[in-house]
C-alpha cells in the first residue's frame, strides 16, 4: 500500500472501524434514527459541507449526505452528446475512443460537483462501474466514502457462492481499480435473496467477516431486492449486516404491520435506497438537458428525494447523477421543506402513477415496492 499523506492505511482504517462500531452500538437503534449528534462530530465527516445534511449510516457510525451518488450512469448519452448509451454496467465500451473520453470526464466532473456540495459517499456495483470511479476518484480516495460491488459477479453465480472465491473477486478488484480498500463492502445477493440455501448464505457472512478481517473494507451489508429474506437475514447476522442496499421508490410506503422497518431500526441498519425514480420511469423527458420536460422532470426528482428523505429509516436515496446539473438538483431537494404541502403531495402521486404506468417489462417486480 502506497504511504501518502493524509491516505488512511488498512491497519489505521479496521482501528478505527472497530472503533466506530463499538461507539455505534452504544447509542442504540432508536438514536441511530432521531437523535443529533454532536455537530463537531459530524463536521469530521468526508467532504463536509455546512448546507448539506447529514445522516448517520447505522450502526457504522460513519456521517453520509442525505443524499448520495448511486454508480449507474442511464441516459449519460444525452449529457455528453454520445451515441454509445453506456448503459451496461457490467461492460464498459463506447462507439469511439471519444465518446470514452467524454464519458470518463463527465465521471470525473460530476464527482468533483459532489464533493463540492458535500455529498460524501458513492455506491457502485457491476464489473464496470468499481473500474470507471476507480479512475474518476483518483487522487481523492480519502474525500468520499465508497460502498462497493462487483455486482453480477458475486453471488449471482453460482461457482461464486464460496467465501475464499467471494473475497478474491473484491482483492483483485480492489487491486485493479487501485481503491485499496472499500468503506463497506455490500455483497449483491439474487434479486430473490431466499433462493439462496443456507449453506450459500454461511458463505457469504464468512466472506464479509474474511474481509474485514483482511482489511479489505471497513464495514459489511447486502445488496436485495427480497425484503423478507433481508429481514431474516439481519435478524440473524446482525453484526453483518450493517447496511442494506435495497429498492425504495417516490411512490413506497412503510407497512403498517411486519415492516421491514422494524428490523432496520431495532437492528441500526443503514439503508441506501436504490430505484428512487424507478429506473428512470418518473420523468416525462429523455434526460437531455435542453428537454422541453426538463424543469418539470428537475421537480419530480426533488419531491421524490424530498418524500423519501421523510421516512427517517432511510439513511439516503443513491440516484445516478447523469451531470453536475442533476448532482445541483439532488442538493436543492436536500435544503427544500421536508414536508410536502397539499399540491406538491398531489403532484408526486399524479407523477407517481405515470411511474407505475412507464415501467418497462424488466422492471415490473419493482411494483412489488410500494409497500416495504
Amino acid at each position: 500500500m502506497k504511504n501518502l499523506t493524509h491516505r488512511i492505511t488498512r491497519r489505521a482504517f479496521v482501528r478505527d472501524s472497530a472503533l466506530l462500531t463499538s461507539l455505534a452500538a452504544g447509542w442504540g437503534a432508536f438514536s441511530s434514527l432521531c437523535a443529533a449528534a454532536p455537530q463537531s462530530e459530524i463536521e469530521k465527516t468526508r467532504s463536509y459541507n455546512p448546507q448539506m445534511e447529514y445522516r448517520r449510516l447505522g450502526k457504522t457510525g460513519l456521517w453520509v449526505s442525505a443524499v448520495c451518488m448511486g454508480g449507474h450512469w442511464k441516459r449519460i448519452e444525452k449529457s455528453i452528446g454520445a451515441q454509445s448509451s453506456f448503459a451496461d454496467c457490467e461492460n464498459l465500451s463506447a462507439g469511439n475512443a471519444a465518446e470514452l473520453t467524454a464519458f470518463h470526464k463527465n465521471r470525473r466532473d460530476v464527482i468533483t460537483r459532489c464533493l463540492e456540495q458535500g455529498i460524501n459517499c458513492i455506491d457502485f456495483a457491476g464489473a464496470a462501474e468499481p473500474y470507471a470511479y476507480g479512475k474518476a476518484i483518483q487522487g481523492r480516495r480519502e474525500k468520499i466514502y465508497t460502498c462497493w460491488s462487483m455486482g453480477g459477479q458475486e453471488m449471482r453465480h453460482e461457482e461464486h457462492r464460496k467465501a475464499d472465491v467471494l473475497v478474491g473477486i473484491l482483492e483483485k478488484g480492489l487491486r485493479e481499480t487501485g481503491l485499496e480498500y472499500a468503506d463497506l463492502w455490500r455483497v449483491m445477493a439474487h434479486e430473490r435473496g431466499s433462493l439462496h440455501t443456507e449453506a450459500e448464505i454461511e458463505q457469504m457472512i464468512l466472506a464479509l467477516r474474511t474481509a474485514k478481517k483482511k482489511g479489505l473494507c471497513r464495514f459489511t451489508g447486502i445488496s436485495t431486492h427480497d425484503r423478507p429474506w433481508a429481514k431474516k437475514l439481519i435478524e440473524a447476522y446482525p453484526d453483518d449486516i450493517q447496511v442494506l442496499v435495497t429498492p425504495y421508490t417516490a411512490n413506497s410506503k412503510t407497512l403498517p404491520k411486519d415492516s421491514l422497518f422494524e428490523t432496520v431500526r431495532k437492528y441500526d441498519v443503514g439503508i441506501l435506497g436504490i430505484k428512487p425514480f424507478a429506473s428512470n420511469s418518473l420523468f416525462k423527458g429523455d434526460g437531455s438537458p435542453t428537454s422541453p420536460c426538463a424543469v418539470e422532470d428537475d421537480q419530480r426528482a426533488r419531491l421524490a428525494i424530498r418524500y423519501i428523505l421523510s421516512n427517517p429509516a432511510i439513511t439516503a436515496p443513491i440516484p445516478g447523477l447523469a451531470n453536475e446539473h442533476q448532482v445541483d438538483n439532488a442538493v436543492q431537494a436536500v435544503k427544500e421543506r421536508r414536508e410536502l404541502d397539499k399540491n406538491e403531495r398531489a403532484a408526486l402521486d399524479n407523477a407517481s402513477q405515470e411511474m407505475w404506468a412507464n415501467l418497462p417489462h424488466d422492471y415490473q417486480w419493482l411494483k412489488e415496492w410500494e409497500y416495504v
